[in-house]
C-alpha cells in the first residue's frame, strides 16, 4: 500500500549525494597544485587527518566543519577554499535512481526539500557544496527550499528564513521549526515524509514528530530501528512507494 503525502524531505550527504568516488586526499593535492602550492600538499593532508581524528569520522568532518577545514587545512586561503568546493564536487555522484524519483515526486505535485544538517550552507546560489552539486548534476529544478541550521532558502525566489538559525536536525529543532512552518502551508507532519540514511538525524528525531520516515541504506546501512516505517535501497523505490495526498 502506497503512503500518501504532500511533502518530501531529502538528506544530502551520503544519501542524495553520493560520496563513494570522493578521496579527499586527492582533492587537496588538486587545489594544492592549482594554487602552486605542491610542496604543501602533504602537510595539508595530514592535518586533514588531524581533523578526522578529532571528529571521528570524515563525514562528520564534511558536514559540520567546512569553515575549520578552510582555516585550518588551507589557512584561511579564500582561493583555496573556491578551488575546494569545485574540485569536491567532480568526485560526488548522484545516489542511484534519483533523477528519476524526483521526477516522479514533482509530476504528482508533491512538495520537494533539502533538509540538511550542514552548517554552512548559506550564500548565493552555486556558492555552497548542496546547491553547486544541485545546479552541476541538473536538480535544481525540482526543489522549493533548502532547510539547514543557517536557515531555510526559498529556491523560487532566493529569500531567506533566519527562524531555522542554530537549530539542528540531531537536536530536532528544525523538524519542530518545520512542522510549524509547514503547518502554515495546510501540511500536516503525517503528510509528510523524510528520506535519509543517518538514524540520529534523518529518521529518529523526525519520526518523534509525527513524520514518516524512509530509511535510504544505498550508501551505507546504518542498522534497523523501529523509528524507519519503510527502508530502500534506490531512490526508484520511492516512485512505488509514495503517492501525493489529495
Amino acid at each position: 500500500m502506497a503512503l500518501e503525502v504532500k511533502w518530501v524531505g531529502f538528506d544530502f550527504g551520503q544519501c542524495m549525494m553520493n560520496p563513494t568516488g570522493l578521496r579527499n586526499h586527492l582533492v587537496i593535492a588538486d587545489v594544492s597544485k592549482e594554487l602552486g602550492q605542491p610542496e604543501l600538499i602533504e602537510e595539508r593532508i595530514q592535518k586533514y587527518r588531524i581533523m578526522k581524528e578529532k571528529y571521528g569520522t570524515y563525514s562528520a568532518v564534511k558536514e559540520g566543519h567546512r569553515d575549520e577545514i578552510m582555516e585550518y587545512v588551507f589557512d584561511g586561503d579564500e582561493e583555496a577554499k573556491e578551488l575546494f568546493s569545485a574540485k569536491e564536487q567532480e568526485h560526488l555522484s548522484m545516489g542511484p535512481g534519483l533523477p528519476e524519483a524526483l521526477a516522479y515526486l514533482q509530476d504528482t505535485g508533491i512538495h520537494i526539500a533539502v533538509v540538511a544538517e550542514l552548517k554552512k550552507t548559506l550564500g548565493a546560489m552555486n556558492k555552497d557544496i548542496v546547491t553547486r552539486f544541485l545546479e552541476k548534476k541538473g536538480l535544481t529544478h525540482y526543489f522549493e527550499e533548502l532547510v539547514s541550521p543557517q536557515g531555510r532558502v526559498d529556491f523560487k525566489d532566493g529569500s531567506i528564513n533566519l527562524a531555522y538559525k542554530g537549530k539542528t536536525k540531531e537536536a530536532g529543532t528544525i523538524y519542530d521549526e518545520l512542522c510549524g512552518d509547514l503547518a502554515k502551508r495546510g501540511i500536516k507532519p503525517e503528510e509528510c515524509a523524510m528520506v535519509g540514511d543517518k538514524l540520529g538525524t534523518d529518521i529518529i528525531p523526525a519520526k518523534k514528530r509525527g513524520i514518516n520516515t524512509v530509511q535510504y541504506t544505498g550508501y551505507i546501512d546504518m542498522g534497523v530501528v523501529e523509528e524507519a516505517d519503510y527502508r530502500i535501497e534506490s531512490f526508484l523505490e520511492l516512485k512505488d512507494l509514495l503517492r501525493k495526498k489529495v
